[in-house]
């Protein structure tokens, strides 16, 4: 049974789900910026994307160690994890996830992924995928997030805001060529969109998501303001070490999720190896690979 773990830091409060290790609230003084799951729209808050992101051709590939059998964004969203441990002063904690008869039916690989949660300030939170291959073959995999931020944001509604008067803002002026999602959750780098030319804004509005998700790769500096134009309020997002960024809402939805990936939905150009991936990772017997995103609420 899932069990839901909170961690706090003065007004900061976080709460985890070990179903997933799945982030469902993020609140400063009680002013909640994490969507909240309404499933009219999209019944989740923020899954954990492990070992793929997105989806594959057909939900199956190959792989050195046998055959892949699964769904979008991989096994680690639809399992139970371990809780490991919270602090001691209660400002962070940590999950285990490892492969099990299940697991190893969609994705023929020993590892251990540990899922850590910290507010590692008063108004931010660090959060950690560390992947050990404990299996005597390479591991290959990606990892992301998938934080979902309501819109508006908390101050948001006060100030008149509607989806529209958010933008995103970049650390420098850059161009953005997206590949667009085709039939099956496929990314077609032969068919492109530029929502950001020349620009280190983008407006928010319905038509960003008129190919479904905006991929973007190597975002200037790693870091990404989503920020409400008249109350100044939204989140930044910093992520080292992804070089995708998916940003995505549902139709019509009063939500925009920011999504840090080490890799991306197969593309139309490529076959169907695991290994062979854009932006996989592989993992020698007994490494440990860390990656690291922060949210922070404005």
């Amino acid at each position: 049974m899932s069990t839901i773990t909170t961690i706090s830091r003065d007004g900061l409060t976080a709460r985890i789900d070990s179903m997933g290790a799945q982030l469902t609230s993020l609140a400063l003084d009680g002013n909640e910026y994490l969507w909240q799951a309404d499933p009219a729209f999209w019944g989740k808050h923020a899954p954990v994307l492990f070992p793929i992101v997105g989806n594959l051709r057909d939900d199956e590939a190959t792989s050195a160690a046998g055959p892949c059998h699964m769904g979008r964004h991989g096994v680690a969203r639809i399992n139970e994890h371990r809780l490991v441990g919270v602090s001691d002063d209660g400002t962070a904690v940590t999950y285990e996830l490892t492969e099990t008869d299940e697991t190893l039916a969609a994705y023929p690989y020993r590892f251990k992924l540990n899922m850590t949660y910290a507010l590692t300030g008063p108004a931010t939170l660090t959060q950690t995928f560390a992947v050990t291959n404990t299996g005597d073959v390479d591991l290959p995999f990606s990892v992301g997030g998938h934080p979902a931020f309501n819109i508006p944001a908390p101050g948001g509604a006060e100030a008149g805001e509607t989806f529209e008067d958010y933008e995103f803002r970049f650390a420098a002026p850059w161009t953005a060529t997206c590949p667009k999602i085709v039939a099956g959750g496929l990314a077609d780098p032969t068919d492109t969109f530029t929502p950001v030319e020349n620009a280190d804004t983008l407006r928010l509005t319905r038509d960003c998501f008129a190919f479904d998700t905006m991929v973007f790769d190597h975002v200037p500096g790693n870091t990404v303001t989503l920020v409400g134009t008249k109350s100044g309020h939204g989140i930044t997002l910093d992520f080292p070490g992804f070089d995708f960024l998916g940003v995505w809402s549902a139709p019509g939805a009063p939500f925009a999720a920011i999504e840090p990936w080490t890799g991306h939905a197969t593309y139309t150009t490529e076959d169907d190896v695991l290994e062979h991936k854009e932006g996989i990772t592989i993992l020698a017997p007994g490494a440990t690979e860390t990656k690291s995103f922060s949210i922070t609420l404005l």
